[in-house]
């Protein structure tokens, strides 16, 4: 088992739900409003649901460009998105505001998520500047804010970035668990919807074999096998959607035979 919440599954599916560009930033649909924000992300949680995914994750990636420090309005929509689709849902959830560990973490104490995705550790040249989160200041806010149920997953290697810091994958996976309380480990590929290194994700799971392990991206239903084979679970965004195009809306077909296969797997 890897979560309590998980109720005893093994290998598990988490599936993002991409929720459109928020108020502020280039792409959001002000047309639409905010009600367009709430009835995509339903539309994709049911269709996530019905498919039997063990649970969803909420994420920002249509907030291009991206930035590190979420801002008011964002923080604001997101959450109000996440408490509209999640009030009925019946599935355990996380939230990942793409890039600000803190933000996510006060968002995800503050709708009832079951866990938070980011970037905690490490410094990375990337898209955006240089990059250097605080796992600290996020833990310490997890514990003010009465959530230490809620579990931290650290995502390792950026995604949109390269590491500056040259030691080997896995002693910095470990070295995340045993300085920085990271719950959980996700190994990621170079962008979204592409695949992490398979070699990654065996050495990072062989290095914690008493921590849960995802592979973070790219994952689809010809390598789920693979992944699963080594990993605890994987997080799979693109894959189920139209065309496996990451900015389409989930199909509902992609995603029952993807996980008609897992559950063939486990």
């Amino acid at each position: 088992m890897v979560f309590d919440f998980f109720e005893g599954r093994k290998k598990v599916i988490v599936a993002m739900i991409h929720v459109g560009a928020l108020p502020g930033t280039p792409l959001y649909d002000a047309d639409g409003g905010m009600q367009a924000l709430i009835d995509g992300a339903r539309s994709d949680a049911e269709k996530l649901k019905a498919a039997g995914v063990d649970a969803v994750m909420f994420g920002n990636e249509n907030d291009r460009p991206y930035v590190f420090k979420a801002p008011p309005q964002g923080i604001a929509a997101f959450t109000t998105v996440i408490n509209a689709v999640t009030r009925d849902l019946g599935l355990p959830f996380g939230v990942n505001y793409l890039w600000d560990p803190v933000a996510s973490t006060a968002i995800g104490a503050s709708v009832g998520a079951n866990f938070v995705r980011e970037i905690f550790t490490g410094l990375f040249a990337s898209d955006m500047g240089l990059w250097e989160p605080s796992a600290a200041k996020a833990a310490e806010l997890r514990r003010n804010l009465g959530r230490q149920d809620m579990k931290m997953l650290f995502n390792i290697n950026a995604e949109f970035a390269h590491s500056l810091d040259q030691r080997p994958i896995a002693l910095r996976a470990k070295s995340a668990v045993f300085s920085s309380l990271a719950d959980a480990i996700l190994v990621s590929g170079p962008v979204t919807g592409q695949p992490a290194d398979h070699s990654d994700l065996s050495k990072v799971k062989e290095a914690l074999p008493d921590t849960p392990v995802f592979a973070n991206t790219g994952v689809n239903i010809d390598s789920v096998g693979d992944v699963l084979a080594v990993a605890d679970g994987a997080i799979v965004g693109s894959h189920f959607k139209y065309d496996g195009d990451t900015w389409k809306s989930v199909d509902a077909d992609r995603a029952r035979r993807f996980m008609d296969k897992v559950n063939a797997l486990r």
